[in-house]
């Protein structure tokens, strides 16, 4: 049985507008469920993970408000605190809806650590944006009092910035890696995964920074010797030349004309750039495939129909 890995981003659980209630993010998981059951009743093993964006912000933006009743959380905590939230809303959602269909599927649900190094130079640029907004006044207390990296942020404020280190290691691999071979469908590394380093004395802590989830999720399907990478995005198919007339929806692409496109410019920073530079690091690493596409092409991209394929020849 084949086993995919499947990055769902954070804005599929809170959509851009809503308020972001526990109620909100139950309805939209729901009806993302039906497309994960269809994979399974394909006949593949299946390892979710997810973004958090939104929830890391919403504890950082609780802490601050509540910061004179109860003390705050540092980001890592913040992490964890919302791999357990999302982790209990996807796995309830899906048995829910495995019921209804008839589908008898375990599900595990794991709180992931993952290993970056301190040495990793995005510590010395963060460029995160994470957290509430601050009049410039705070955002200059907030830095000689706690050390934060404030930058304006398109007019609206100041914002804390934060490092985005590379994934090394996802600690919770094995674990992931046996409940999938034990036919698990298993919840891992939401929102890139808590991120950790190894202190002098070679002990584990947890650091303030956002892995991004698409890296961790190629990493983590490198690990588990996953056959598939599949990166849920908001386009059907990756396109070159976006948004212009001239605007070509790709079905296949292989390394060498990714990196190419790359090179062009076709994939920028801010949008798709990462999503296919990590897909790259699996398709490279494994000679696997990897798969980018939306969630509701989910099924007709597994058959070939659409989305975009990413192959090493």
């Amino acid at each position: 049985m084949k086993t995919a890995v499947i990055a769902i981003g954070g804005n599929a659980i809170i959509m851009e507008g809503q308020k972001g209630t526990i109620e909100e993010q139950f309805e939209n998981v729901s009806k993302s469920c039906d497309h994960i059951i269809d994979l399974l009743e394909e006949g593949y093993n299946v390892v979710l993970t997810h973004g958090n964006g939104p929830h890391v912000g919403n504890s950082l933006i609780k802490g601050e408000a509540g910061k004179d009743l109860v003390p705050a959380y540092p980001m890592d905590a913040c992490g964890a605190e919302t791999q357990g939230l999302l982790g209990y809303v996807i796995k309830q959602s899906l048995m829910n809806r495995m019921k209804e269909r008839g589908l008898t599927k375990k599900i595990a649900s794991l709180v992931t650590q993952v290993e970056v190094y301190g040495t990793d130079p995005a510590f010395k640029n963060p460029t995160k944006p994470v957290g509430p907004f601050f009049t410039k006044e705070e955002a200059d207390v907030l830095m000689a009092e706690k050390g934060y990296v404030m930058k304006e942020d398109s007019g609206r404020g100041y914002r804390r910035v934060v490092a985005s280190p590379k994934p090394q290691e996802i600690i919770e691999k094995e674990a992931v890696k046996a409940l999938a071979g034990l036919g698990y469908l298993v919840i891992a590394a939401g929102g890139g995964g808590i991120p950790v380093i190894k202190d002098v004395e070679d002990q584990y802590r947890g650091v303030e920074a956002v892995i991004d989830k698409d890296y961790a999720s190629a990493l983590l399907a490198l690990e588990i010797d996953a056959d598939l990478l599949v990166i849920l995005t908001g386009v059907e198919q990756v396109a070159i030349n976006f948004g212009k007339p001239t605007q070509e929806n790709l079905s296949v692409m292989d390394v060498e004309a990714a990196r190419k496109h790359m090179a062009d410019g076709q994939f920028p920073a801010g949008s798709m750039g990462p999503k296919i530079d990590a897909a790259l690091s699996f398709v490279e690493a494994t000679g696997g495939e990897a798969l980018i596409t939306s969630m509701d092409q989910l099924k007709r991209a597994i058959k070939g129909e659409t989305g975009t394929r990413i192959v090493k020849y």
